[in-house]
């Protein structure tokens, strides 16, 4: 029998709210399908992962999706990497997105660069329908790849749906991107159109692209045409290009949607590119509708009368992960712009003015809020708020009681992980279930994830690597140029053979939650003990003296030492006595065995653009590694300061 470790909730759902959830009404609906008692939600995603084409069928009816024809069979093959799912569909992406004509509001989007904008459903339609007109008129057809090069604007959606209404392949990326980093994803999948804006505008200075464009289009041959969005001047002076009004002269253009087989490509994806050129990993158009419907009308619960945004750019998932909200109906709300400018109120701020319901973030962002001291619960009115999500790295047990402190008593926090790799999650939050600090709230409906030892032994509440082990219809379809699928499967299906491990260390409670400890290939492993390094991240956040930090595994006499670096807030000193502090913060909150051998004082911490501590990238400069593609970091230049350190040259 199993015993439940007994750790107090830090919120939970009262009885009303858990039980009116879309979550709820699903296991009621099971429950009276299949005649089992199913009583909690532990019991709903067993069902779910032990019935998984039943599972995924329903999801399938449940969301209405929009199709010209029926599949044959729900699921063929036991293998993740070849399964097909939905064999004999006939759908199309954009249309399952755009299938409310009405006059509610589809898209709000506040700018640094521009004045707000507000976007109806029936008005999103006639934009993609001009859109698709002027594509076409260019040449584009199914297949063909059309690439962004945008911030986080109405043009960026719209352009998105026109393209994957014809059948071409949609990619993006964001114009904080330098030119290399834009060629090592748009030059390995040969764009025929090329969507950017002239510039962009952030925390409050303008940075012009044209000279990055052009030098994009006399890299890449296959760019035809590139269509210009003016956010900083009003003409097109880029090579190539016209105006962004120019592609949409047809607004009495009619909508009409190419049907396609369930897995035909929708977009294009990166992986993090900090440890060589890119992956190219390709989504199917049927897998992303139904998982991203699971997990917002089920996880998040949305519905059609909630104003949803994730704070994000056009080169992280969450942005394609918030477009698909369309589908429920919801309304999304964009921001294009710095998260702290004019301060770091400003996210805030929008949910009290747009009645924001469901607020996407991450724990970087979380973190600078609670180091200025501010309290969003006091300064704005956050009434309208019912749940947070925050993805990019472990959520701290300190952040968790900050936002119960600070931001509110009543809402839902909920930490998610997946990625890139699968564009949803693996675990992810709950509405009918409480939030335990430290801890996601519990695994996705219908992925069959476990924890796996080094011999890929099941882990019962054990620290190792998460996997999934059955199918799921989000899985990428395959990588781009690599036709034999070499490349895909040494990513994901070697490591355990034909198990999908995915590169998170976590443990599995028995309660169902998850702990991700951090990425398995940065653990550290000090006397052969492997360590997670999200388990000195999170007592660190207790200590206001320090802004920032990452650690890393030094080969050291034989065995590897814990090196931590930090960075110090305003005014702080690294004397004896912080040091002192910091080693027994993380001794009283881990074992002696996470205490770091240095502990070094630098002045920044490397991220990707997306916000990522990086901690394989400094790990290779301690070890003299060269490190590829630096253009993927948002502060390149900080990794000058982890060269030659003398002190890692001492015991």
């Amino acid at each position: 029998m199993t015993t439940v470790t007994k750790v107090k909730p830090i919120w939970a759902p009262s009885e009303k709210r858990a039980n009116s959830s879309n979550m709820s009404r699903y296991l009621r609906l099971v429950s009276q399908d299949t005649g089992l008692n199913i009583e909690d939600y532990n019991q709903l995603y067993g069902w779910s992962i032990n019935n998984i084409e039943q599972f995924w069928a329903s999801i399938w009816n449940l969301s209405e999706i929009r199709h010209s024809k029926m599949y044959d069979k729900v699921l063929q093959g036991k293998e993740i990497w070849n399964s097909k799912w939905f064999d004999g569909a006939q759908l199309n992406f954009a249309e399952n997105l755009l299938r409310f004509d009405i006059d509610n509001t589809a898209v709000i989007a506040t700018s640094e660069s521009r004045p707000r904008q507000l976007i109806r459903y029936n008005e999103l339609r006639v934009l993609v329908a001009a859109c698709v007109a002027g594509l076409r008129d260019l040449g584009v057809k199914r297949d063909d790849r059309v690439a962004a090069f945008l911030p986080n604007i109405p043009e960026a959606i719209i352009a998105m749906l026109a393209t994957t209404s014809i059948g071409a392949i949609w990619s993006s990326c964001s114009p904080d991107f330098g030119f290399q980093s834009v060629m090592d994803r748009f030059g390995q999948i040969k764009p025929k159109v090329l969507i950017a804006s002239d510039g962009y505008v952030y925390n409050g200075k303008k940075f012009d692209s044209i000279s990055k464009i052009n030098q994009v289009i006399d890299a890449i041959d296959s760019i035809e045409k590139v269509i210009l969005v003016p956010l900083l001047n009003d003409k097109a002076d880029s090579k190539k290009s016209i105006l962004w009004n120019e592609l949409l002269t047809d607004k009495s253009a009619q909508l009409s949607f190419e049907q396609l087989p369930f897995d035909h490509p929708v977009y294009i994806m990166y992986s993090s590119g900090t440890t060589g050129v890119p992956k190219c990993i390709v989504h199917g158009a049927g897998g992303t509708l139904l998982q991203h419907f699971k997990e917002h009308y089920f996880h998040t619960n949305l519905t059609n009368g909630d104003i949803i945004t994730y704070y994000t750019t056009c080169g992280w998932m969450m942005w394609n992960w918030l477009v698909s909200s369309l589908q429920i109906g919801a309304t999304i709300y964009l921001h294009d712009g710095s998260p702290s400018h004019p301060n770091l109120g400003v996210l805030w701020k929008a949910v009290e003015e747009e009645k924001i319901s469901v607020f996407g973030t991450s724990p970087k962002f979380l973190s600078a809020c609670q180091n200025r001291r501010l309290k969003p619960g006091k300064e704005f009115d956050l009434s309208s708020l019912k749940t947070i999500l925050s993805t990019g790295s472990p959520l701290t047990e300190p952040q968790y009681g900050w936002v119960y402190k600070n931001v509110k008593v009543d809402v839902q926090l909920s930490s998610i992980t997946g990625g890139t790799d699968i564009i949803s999650c693996f675990a992810l939050g709950n509405p009918m279930s409480p939030v335990y600090p430290g801890e996601l709230q519990c695994r996705g409906l219908g992925m069959k994830v476990e924890c796996f030892d080094d011999n890929g032994h099941p882990l019962d509440n054990e620290v190792g690597e998460l996997v999934c082990t059955a199918p799921f219809p989000s899985r990428p379809i395959y990588f781009w140029n690599d036709p034999d699928k070499s490349k895909y499967k040494a990513a994901y299906f070697e490591h355990f053979l034909g198990v999908w491990r995915h590169g998170d260390f976590v443990k599995i409670t028995d309660r169902g939650t998850v702990i991700v400890y951090g990425r398995s290939d940065a653990t550290l492993n000090p006397g052969g003990i492997r360590i997670g390094t999200a388990e000195i991240y999170a007592p660190l956040e207790s200590l206001p003296e320090i802004q920032d930090s990452l650690v890393i595994g030094q080969k050291w006499e034989d065995d590897i030492r814990i090196v931590l670096f930090v960075v110090l807030s305003e005014g702080q000193k690294l004397n004896n006595s912080l040091v002192d502090k910091i080693k027994k913060t993380i001794k009283d909150s881990a074992t002696p065995r996470h205490v770091p051998a240095k502990i070094i004082q630098v002045t920044d911490i490397p991220h990707t653009i997306n916000g990522k501590k990086v901690e394989i990238a400094v790990t290779r400069i301690v070890h003299g590694i060269e490190v590829p593609n630096v253009d993927a970091l948002a502060n390149p230049q900080s990794l000058e300061q982890f060269k030659n350190i003398p002190e890692l040259a001492n015991p």
